[in-house]
């Protein structure tokens, strides 16, 4: 989807015309598969045009996800030895050489598909997934139904959002972990604090001084028993419905191994690790391209926020329904966990991160990163608040306004309304999975995020809420409280929270038509960037990130 711009009373034209009756015939057309894309060559592009390098890779992340790769290019695997390609059930029983059990990395379902959009899907591409392509998984081999977990797809939109405020939640508790071990050393005493990050608690963690054995002085051990809600490591991950990735590029070749078949080089280098006969089949370059796409894809909006701007007329009735519903919803203390924003900082996201525990210098292949290509000090980057691509729009005014991008706060950073608090929680037995992969529990789930999930049922991580009631009901442990308080609403109120929720939606401003334009209303013209070298430099040292015009 290009950045092409699109006038308010266009928009409205547009919505209006979902509802119009007639005949569309289409044909089944292969979208054409992409050349891999070259991490050098996107390192130099980076070295003579950041903003160009960035939109290079967003388009080819793009051709990425819509592409319908073919056997030849890797797609698929040998699940069985008489030629099975695909499988929607994991099937561990196929242990022969080469077959499905024996993929390395170890497979957890699929392949089931040929192109990323075909369970991205709704409400349009890049969306979530009706029930119909939920993933059926079995990360343990048991080859026993009963203990399969069920994943509905989950949408991919703004993913900068997610991984730039782990980082820098992250960031910020590993410097609370460090100031600790010395305060311990230079007391001599045990010392602990309550771990807190942008508003959320993360439990307390304790120190206590420990001479080094080897003389150099002292050092702190740590108790972490109190820590709540994230790994002993203390890094945030969201990616995943268990929070299992820390960052889109993990998650991105996890998922195009098992749904796609698509092995990147990274994860098994030249070895062919679901013996399919092909090797090479996504690049380093091309997974630096889908984490950039899925990363400045457009925000989730609401409804009030269009009517807001003029681009969607709401009855004085709805908007009054849709207030009372998020007052409801913070009165039933939803809002605890599902934070409507929070703040990031420094609103700049690079491929790959410059955070530590963001960055693998060495790929699940055992290769070193930098010999791939992949170097922070040739990483790709955007400004969260003002170079997404998509979703430019005209206003009645002549303005044209980035819906796409996230608000920017007075001191240059970005209001995120992702309605999370990127902590993990136990929801109760009623959504725990049957088996505990993870080891954390398997009742605890990171909050999942209500941006968009007015346009994203069916709900819940197994899809199995057909109604945002349905969802809210389901909630148990420590989110039980919540739940009473919703079921003890009288029924209007009820209904004006779920008018409240279905009013964060996902919406395309740039149709196919306009696409020609491509990104050329969003590129910034007549400044120079400064060298990639002090862009870097600004994101690790600067409090505001270097500007684009």
């Amino acid at each position: 989807m290009g950045a092409s711009k699109m006038g308010a009373k266009t928009m409205l034209s547009l919505l209006a015309a979902a509802g119009l009756s007639g005949m569309t015939f289409t044909t089944s057309v292969q979208a054409e598969e992409p050349e891999p894309m070259d991490q050098e060559e996107l390192n130099r592009d980076v070295e003579n045009d950041p903003y160009e390098a960035f939109i290079k890779a967003f388009e080819a992340g793009d051709e990425l996800t819509e592409a319908d790769f073919t056997a030849a290019r890797g797609v698929g695997a040998k699940v069985s030895h008489d030629g099975l390609r695909f499988s929607r059930m994991p099937r561990a029983d196929l242990d022969g050489f080469g077959e499905w059990s024996t993929h390395l990395p170890e497979r957890e379902t699929g392949p089931v598909a040929q192109s990323c959009i075909s369970c991205h899907s709704a409400p349009y591409a890049n969306g979530a997934g009706a029930n119909p392509l939920n993933g059926v998984v079995d990360p343990l081999h048991t080859g026993d139904p009963s203990k399969y977990l069920h994943r509905n797809t989950p949408h991919v939109f703004a993913l900068a959002a997610v991984q730039r405020i782990a980082e820098e939640m992250t960031a910020d508790l590993l410097a609370q972990e460090q100031a600790l071990a010395k305060t311990a050393c230079a007391t001599g005493m045990e010392a602990s604090r309550a771990l807190m990050t942008k508003g959320v608690g993360f439990g307390t963690l304790s120190a206590r001084p420990d001479d080094a054995r080897d003389g150099t002085g002292c050092v702190a051990e740590f108790d972490r028993s109190g820590i709540e809600g994230v790994d002993e490591d203390l890094v945030v991950k969201m990616f995943g419905w268990k929070g299992s990735h820390a960052t889109i590029r993990a998650f991105t070749r996890h998922a195009a191994h098992n749904e796609l078949g698509m092995q990147a080089d990274e994860l098994v280098g030249s070895h062919d690790g679901d013996h399919d006969g092909v090797t090479g089949e996504l690049t380093v370059g091309d997974l630096t391209a889908l984490s950039i796409y899925m990363a400045g894809l457009e925000r989730p909006i609401s409804k009030l926020e269009l009517d807001q701007h003029g681009l969607m007329e709401l009855e004085p009735e709805e908007k009054a329904r849709i207030q009372l519903g998020e007052q409801k919803f913070a009165e039933a203390q939803c809002a605890t966990c599902h934070v409507p924003a929070l703040k990031v900082d420094v609103p700049v996201f690079s491929e790959p991160s410059l955070q530590p525990g963001f960055f693998e210098e060495i790929f699940p292949s055992g290769h070193r990163a930098a010999d791939a290509g992949l170097r922070q000090g040739s990483a790709v980057w955007f400004d969260m608040t003002k170079d997404v691509p998509n979703n430019h729009v005209e206003l009645a005014d002549g303005s044209t306004l980035n819906l796409g991008a996230f608000p920017r706060t007075e001191d240059g950073g970005a209001l995120v309304a992702w309605y999370s608090d990127f902590k993990r929680h136990d929801m109760g037995p009623g959504l725990a999975d049957p088996v505990d992969v993870h080891g954390f529990g398997a009742s605890v789930w990171p909050t999942a995020s209500l941006a968009g999930v007015g346009s994203t049922g069916p709900w819940l991580h197994d899809g199995n809420a057909t109604t945002l009631d349905e969802a809210i009901r389901a909630h148990g442990g420590e989110a039980e409280a919540s739940r009473e308080a919703y079921k003890a609403m009288a029924e209007t109120d009820r209904e004006a929270l779920i008018a409240f929720l279905e009013n964060l939606i996902i919406i395309d401003l740039d149709p196919e038509e306009e696409d020609e334009e491509e990104h050329a209303s969003a590129a910034p013209s007549g400044t120079a960037l400064s060298p990639v070298a002090k862009v870097l430099a600004g994101l690790v040292n600067a409090p505001i990130p270097p500007a684009r015009p």
